[in-house]
């Protein structure tokens, strides 16, 4: 792969190598609250996925099985050979199949906030279908406001418009492809093929993905330890962020430690 056909990246920091796998519809800004903490002792890799932020000149497809070959190919030119990964939302679909692609490449992961398969319910499957609709009839900017105009997930008025920003930035057509993309993704019958250490961290209040999805990650993924930050919803990394890095600093720095208990975060 040329460097051309690689996502753009952003790194930071020094030591053991830390990617950041951002969430549908965002870009890698979106971990600009945590970025420096775990720059102080990693080095830090943020790329944008296909399609979106400064990726989106990169063509189709936007498949979760692409986006991964696409990261496994940026570690390739950064001469990383493994590294600690990290998905957040849509994010982790697309870290479980590197691990499952590319199990040498993942030393640790962290899935955050997401999902084995997001059609699983009646509601998820009428959100599925719903979204492409509305994204087509509103665009990105109305689309955008919507999504945040009722409060989602406690976040303050300054971070739901910064959020709702990086929505509105993004390319319609291309979120529409990459929204479909998502829905079609199912590693369930695949989880018990992750050998790498797994920590799953979910929100006890995150009515986007909620906790059964964390379970089934959880209960599929051989030694998996979940954390379950009480209070959380799907913005748990900006609202409870204290207790989302300490989550990942435990598992990330204490290998073979006991799980933490639910609620514990």
């Amino acid at each position: 792969m040329s460097t051309a056909s690689l996502p753009f990246f952003i790194e930071r920091g020094t030591g053991p190598p830390l990617l950041l796998i951002h969430g549908l519809m965002v870009t890698g800004e979106m971990y600009e609250p945590v970025l420096d903490h775990f720059a102080a002792r990693h080095r830090v890799i943020v790329p944008d996925l296909r399609g979106h932020g400064r990726s989106r000149g990169l063509p189709p497809p936007f498949t979760v099985p692409q986006l991964a070959a696409d990261l496994a190919a940026l570690l390739d030119h950064l001469g990383v050979e493994s590294a600690a990964v990290l998905g957040y939302s849509q994010g982790g679909a697309v870290a479980q199949q590197l691990a499952l692609a590319a199990p040498a490449r993942c030393s640790r992961l962290v899935l955050a906030c997401t999902y084995a398969f997001n059609m699983a319910s009646l509601r998820e499957r009428m959100e599925g279908y719903a979204a492409p609709l509305l994204i087509r009839a509103m665009g990105m900017e109305r689309f955008s406001r919507f999504v945040f105009s009722s409060g989602v997930d406690g976040l303050g008025d300054p971070r739901k418009a910064w959020l709702a920003g990086l929505i509105a930035a993004q390319d319609p057509a291309l979120m529409i492809a990459s929204w479909r993309a998502a829905m079609a993704y199912d590693s369930r019958p695949l989880l018990p093929s992750i050998r790498c250490p797994t920590l799953v961290v979910a929100g006890s209040r995150d009515t986007a993905v909620p906790i059964h999805h964390a379970r089934t990650l959880h209960d599929g993924i051989p030694g998996a330890r979940l954390t379950l930050i009480e209070g959380g919803g799907h913005g748990l990394i900006w609202t409870h962020t204290l207790s989302f890095v300490r989550a990942v600093d435990r598992f990330l720095d204490e290998e073979g430690a006991t799980p933490d208990p639910p609620g514990s975060a």
